[in-house]
């Protein structure tokens, strides 16, 4: 951030899941570190660092309706023992939306959480035929795998500011993953 350039929208989306998946009882300190400042610490202290910038810029009536949107994962609510490093940092990315959301709404900045699904990335890539099967067998009520265009729709409508009224909301685009289903 230079003190001439202004941000009016950051998206935090940088993510990494374990270079190797290991049960829980045998994740490395290294395979959690680094997992945690890629997924967790970066975005945390980027949104402090902008944040403060858009409060100066608010304050300068220099931007308008600046906002922050954190992409998560189903692994915020979902266990999953051979990557539990991952599962925790978008556990806390989830709980780091809720607390810059009640920090920043005071300022006229929302927070927003886009909480993805199973969706084919590079990163998904090696997991490939399990989820082809399980999708198949109804892992989620829409039949498919999720496209990096989901998301990336999801995060249109927020920068178009099509959810004025919404702060420290959580957007599911998982296919209906989160449904509790019988």
């Amino acid at each position: 951030l230079t003190p001439a350039g202004r941000i009016d929208l950051l998206v935090n989306n940088a993510g990494m899941a374990p270079r190797v998946r290991l049960d829980l009882l045998e994740t490395t300190e290294e395979s959690y570190d680094e997992v945690m400042d890629v997924n967790l610490k970066g975005p945390f202290f980027l949104s402090q660092l902008v944040a403060r910038s858009m409060i100066d810029l608010l304050q300068r009536q220099l931007i308008e309706r600046p906002m922050i949107v954190n992409i998560s994962s189903i692994s915020a609510y979902t266990a999953s023992p051979n990557r539990g490093e991952y599962c925790i940092s978008k556990a806390g990315m989830s709980m780091m939306t809720a607390l810059f959301a009640e920090r920043l709404a005071a300022h006229g900045i929302n927070v927003y959480e886009i909480r993805p699904g199973v969706t084919e990335t590079d990163m998904t890539s090696k997991v490939k035929v399990t989820y082809d099967a399980l999708i198949e067998d109804g892992l989620t009520p829409i039949r498919r795998w999720g496209q990096p265009d989901d998301i990336a729709r999801a995060v249109s409508a927020i920068a178009q500011d099509l959810l004025p009224f919404s702060t420290g909301e959580i957007i599911n685009v998982d296919g209906g993953f989160h449904l509790r289903r019988l």
